[in-house]
């Protein structure tokens, strides 16, 4: 029997805030300046953040440790480091939080399942006693599956097909009728390159039998869609709803409506049906649509048609037990 082949896909060091400075200017003071003021730093965030590299940097080391231990063939890589499709593995292991598991399902399409491991999750008993002197929240995962306290059982259900993962839906752009090669598992967001000004452009729905909805015009600061998965990220905060994570619909909302006529305030927040597609046309000199975040972005320009819609690969998923237990509801 071949041995399995499995990637572990790393969230990076650099990204974690750098130690803040706590001795005096780096720049010399003239004989008439007053002297330089040390920057004063709590010594608990200071420790904080040493904490943070540490952790993830000891998750890193458990995964590894453990997959030495399997009959398996495998390597890592860290995330700013991959730009092509993964392919040739049977397994791809994400070590970080949520936005590392959505970065490497970029690169996936819907044939190689994904495991994600929260490599530093929240503790809720030191976001209380820190809350009065900064944020203490780590990472979320809430499509992880795994930590380092239950990795290798995880990882074992996974490999002998006891725990097998769940297909969740994604969003697929057309840009002037030409299929954008990253599919969001989130969300999209469309908007000009610079959030202070204004978004221009018209949307509407139409079904697969041509059907279409009334015309929307908009000036707003953007337009969010999310897919089941991604209702409960940015969408939740802009106030939008949690959706069941086994629906093929999209939730769409049109973000700061500037001065919505009557009759279109109702449809500025709603579900793209399966059987549907939104139809926007932009109309600002230059725009942007975000996937997942800032890390992949595509340029539009006044005129641009895009053609958003659940018709995208799913990504096979092996998520946490409460989110099973919910989506089985």
């Amino acid at each position: 029997m071949a041995r399995r082949r499995v990637l572990l896909f790393l969230k990076p060091f650099d990204v974690y805030p750098p130690r803040p400075y706590a001795g005096a200017g780096a720049a010399a003071s003239s004989p008439t300046s007053s002297p330089p003021q040390p920057r004063a730093v709590n010594p608990k965030v200071l420790s904080y953040l040493d904490d943070r590299c540490r952790v993830h940097k000891d998750t890193i080391d458990l995964c590894q440790s453990v997959l030495q231990r399997k009959s398996l063939d495998w390597t890592s890589v860290q995330r700013n480091d991959l730009s092509q499709p993964i392919r040739d593995v049977d397994l791809v292991i994400a070590v970080g939080g949520d936005g590392t598991l959505l970065r490497a399902s970029h690169f996936l399409d819907s044939s190689v399942p994904i495991l994600g491991v929260n490599s530093d999750p929240t503790c809720p008993k030191e976001v209380d006693e820190l809350t009065d002197e900064f944020d203490a929240r780590r990472s979320t995962g809430y499509l992880c599956a795994a930590t380092a306290g239950n990795f290798e059982q995880i990882l074992d259900a996974t490999l002998d097909g006891s725990r097998r993962p769940s297909e969740l839906s994604r969003i697929s752009v057309k840009l002037n009728g030409i299929q954008l090669p990253t599919y969001a598992l989130n969300d999209i967001l469309v908007s000009h390159p610079c959030p202070a000004s204004v978004s221009r452009f018209s949307f509407r729905k139409r079904s697969n039998t041509g059907e279409s909805s009334h015309l929307i015009n908009c000036r707003s600061s953007g337009l969010r869609v999310s897919t089941a998965a991604g209702s409960t990220a940015a969408m939740l905060s802009a106030g939008g709803f949690v959706m069941p994570l086994s629906s093929r619909e999209l939730q769409y909302m049109i973000r700061e409506p500037i001065s919505p006529t009557d009759a279109d305030k109702p449809l500025l927040h709603g579900l793209v049906k399966q059987e549907q597609h939104m139809l926007v046309v932009w109309y600002n000199q230059e725009g942007a649509v975000y996937f997942d975040g800032s890390h992949v972005v595509h340029s539009i320009q006044h005129g641009d048609t895009l053609e958003i819609s659940s018709y995208a690969p799913t990504l096979k998923v092996v998520l946490p037990e409460h989110l099973l237990m919910k989506s089985s509801e």
